[in-house]
Formats: C-alpha cells, structure tokens, sequence
C-alpha cells in the first residue's frame, strides 16, 4: 500500500475520532442545566387545569420525565411502573408530552394512567431543558428525564435511546444525584 493511501485511511479515521472525544467531554445534551436553577413553568394536564413547576416543588423533588408521548406505547407503559417505584423512594413522577390534550388523554386511558400528563404543545418548557434534538427527535422529547429538587435545582439529567428504562436501572443512575 502507498504512503498516500495510508494518508487517504488515516485522515478520515482521524477525524472520526476526534468526533467521538468531543462528543465524549462534551457532555449529553440537557445535562448543562445541571446545577442550575429549573426553569419555571405552568403547564396544562391531561385531565384538565394546570400544574406549575412551583405547585410540583411544594410536594418535594420531582422527575420530571419528557418523552415521545403519542405513538410510543414503551413511553405510556413507563408511567405507572416508574411512577409507584420512585415514590417508594420519596421521588414523584412527573410525565410532559408535546402532543394535544385530547390524544394524550385517550393513549393515557389505553393504559389505566390517571395521574396528570402535563402538556407542552408549544415545547417551550422541553426545549428550555434541553430535551428536544435527542437521538434524532428533533420536534419532540425522546426518553428523557430530568431531577429536579425541592429547592429548584436541577440535579440530574439523563437521555435514553430506548422507549423503556427499567425501573432497577432508572433508580440505579439516578444513584445519589
């Protein structure tokens, strides 16, 4: 093999290298407003009225849980599992979709869900916590979540590739966060 030939190998593979580290040291997406004050918000629930992230502190710290919604059968099945296990832990659940009132409501019901779904058609509050643009969704959440303590700080953020975590293994990241 020539000298240039191993050039023409080496540069690309380089370069694909170079892609990963950065990607590496630079953290995930969402995981900068880690540390920082939560952004606020009132959001409309799927049954109706609204919830503020104030409302939601007051009861204590809070996984907000940003994910596909509609469409994405792993995402409603989550709900109830995640919800019942982190409150075993002193942690509540709260579910955000972007999609309409209505069809959350029905894909809520398919699944006996009863708690809120908060609802962020305009994904104002998805984008302000950097869920949006996450394993190639870029108009909706994938399956994200984001702890937020009492005192308003965001302790954690983590993005999955897949439609459902395990319980044991959500509880196991969020660790000591």
């Amino acid at each position: 093999m020539s000298p240039w030939a191993w050039v023409g190998l080496a540069v690309p593979l380089a370069a694909l290298l170079a892609i990963i580290i950065v990607g590496a040291v630079s953290g995930e997406p969402g995981s900068a407003i880690e540390a920082e004050l939560a952004p606020g918000f009132t959001l409309p629930t799927s049954v109706g009225g609204s919830e503020s992230l104030d409302e939601i502190l007051a009861q204590g710290d809070a996984l907000l849980y940003f994910s596909m919604g509609v469409g994405c059968d792993g995402c409603f099945t989550q709900i109830p599992e995640a919800a019942a296990g982190l409150q075993e832990r002193g942690l509540q659940l709260v579910p955000v979709m972007v999609d309409r009132p209505d069809t959350v409501s029905r894909e809520a019901a398919r699944f006996g869900i009863t708690m809120p779904i908060l609802i962020d058609e305009t994904r104002e509050v998805s984008e302000a916590y950097g869920m949006l643009g996450v394993y190639g969704h870029g108009d909706r959440p994938s399956h994200s979540f984001a702890l937020v303590r009492a005192d308003g700080t965001v302790a954690w953020v983590k993005h999955y590739a897949t439609m459902f975590v395990p319980l044991d293994q959500l509880l196991a990241d969020i660790g000591e966060a």
